[in-house]
């Protein structure tokens, strides 16, 4: 059975919605949530659903720490879904395509540093764009710039406020980012 290892900051709607698409499927595990906030609900989530989680700080991740432990686990694909802090070129090159990210907006628009969450979604409705999306993408060295493995749109014409549109993006999220991991994972065998 194929192995996922998630990696979130945040409240884990992403990876928890992950780990209920495989348990139905049977293809591929969740074997654990990696967390460099002690205060994250997706710690919560993941002992609800029964997911062994580990909790770092910065220097563990930048220093070989967290290196050594997926080396240990070997998992088939890193998935950080929500994590925001800026994933180690060792790690990297340890897994290559074998890491990925989702982000709420159609790269190469809105991407890089600070740009995640809410923030992303301010920033599309300061400049009034008609559309945002999704992009799946594999992680190189470079905030939101590794090669594109999926992406897809939205029309926001309608929507008021950031938060409407992190709404009608977390729709997206929550429907392709599992079937495009489940792709990933086939064609990897």
């Amino acid at each position: 059975m194929k192995k996922i290892v998630i990696f979130a900051s945040g409240s884990g709607s992403n990876a928890e919605n992950i780990v209920l698409h495989f348990n139905k499927k049977g293809s591929a595990n969740v074997v654990r949530i990696f967390t460099n906030n002690p205060n994250a609900k997706v710690l919560e989530r993941a002992k609800y659903l029964d997911i062994p989680s580990e909790i770092f700080d910065r220097n563990e991740l930048n220093e070989g720490k967290v290196l050594q432990k997926l080396n240990e686990i070997q998992p088939d694909l890193i998935v950080l879904a929500g994590f925001l802090l800026k994933f180690p070129e060792s790690i990297i090159k340890a897994f290559p395509n074998k890491v990925v990210n989702i982000h709420p907006a159609l790269l190469p628009n809105y991407g890089g540093k600070g740009m995640y969450g809410i923030n992303v979604h301010r920033a599309v409705l300061e400049n009034k764009e008609k559309e945002t999306g999704i992009t799946i993408h594999y992680v190189n060295e470079h905030y939101d710039e590794g090669e594109f493995i999926f992406q897809k749109s939205v029309n926001i014409e309608d929507c008021k406020s950031a938060e409407e549109i992190a709404e009608r993006n977390g729709v997206l999220e929550q429907l392709h980012f599992p079937e495009v991991i489940e792709k990933l994972l086939t064609r990897n065998s």
